[in-house]
């Protein structure tokens, strides 16, 4: 089954030209188009794409209040889990933190190249995260900024989940870590699901930044392993 993906922008071309790379990919499928956010709420419900690719800057109802009417409450389709993709112009840190606390999975600017989108929408429907790489320290440092009180994940979580959750800081993916630690896919899930349960992050992006809001994970950490992020 591909990756079933809805494109959100008020620009017909821009949405036009990245369905045409997106279905170039045989392992993705564009199945609708919005122009702003409220249509984005309509064909979300309608068509109920793995992943939606959203712009944040656009007349009316904007990407980051989109994206919070989709994921805040019941998901469109309950029978699977909406993931929300931001993609725009603009490098400005707080939409991007904006959007992340909406619940966001990852952000990707548009001058991306066509397999870092394509890459980008595989990472995120597997329910990992992506941050574009050059915005990626600036925006972990100001989720760290203004926050007086977090929970304590080394009190939380095992040695080895904190291991885990490191390495989904550093951009690894269920596969990676599994390589990298030796373990059975189906046992890094069970820790990447008890890293959300214990820390009360309702994904993998949420617990991300309660890393690095509760000092687990600095922005200056290399990744473990020696794995790209």
């Amino acid at each position: 089954m591909p990756i079933t993906v809805l494109i959100v922008d008020d620009q017909p071309m821009v949405r036009a030209g990245i369905g045409m790379l997106l279905n170039a990919e045989t392992d993705i499928e564009v199945i609708g188009e919005a122009g702003s956010g409220t249509e984005a709420l309509t064909r979300a419900k309608e068509l109920g794409p793995d992943v939606v690719l959203m712009d944040v800057r656009m007349p009316g109802m904007d990407g980051v209040t989109a994206t919070r009417r989709l994921l805040t409450g019941s998901q469109p389709h309950p029978d699977h889990l909406l993931r929300v993709l931001i993609m725009t112009t603009f490098d400005d840190e707080d939409i991007v933190v904006q959007a992340l606390q909406a619940g966001a999975s990852g952000y990707l600017l548009k001058h991306a190249s066509p397999t870092e989108i394509a890459d980008a929408i595989r990472r995120v429907a597997a329910g990992d995260t992506w941050l574009d790489a050059t915005a990626a320290t600036r925006i972990v440092e100001r989720l760290r900024q203004g926050v007086s009180e977090t929970r304590d994940l080394t009190a939380l979580l095992t040695p080895r989940e904190q291991e885990v959750l490191k390495l989904v800081a550093g951009g690894l993916s269920n596969q990676q870590i599994r390589e990298l630690l030796f373990l059975s896919e189906a046992t890094v899930k069970t820790h990447v699901a008890r890293i959300l349960y214990k820390s009360g992050a309702r994904d993998r992006a949420a617990a991300v930044a309660l890393a690095y809001r509760s000092g687990l994970v600095h922005p200056q950490d290399p990744v473990p392993g020696g794995l790209p992020s």
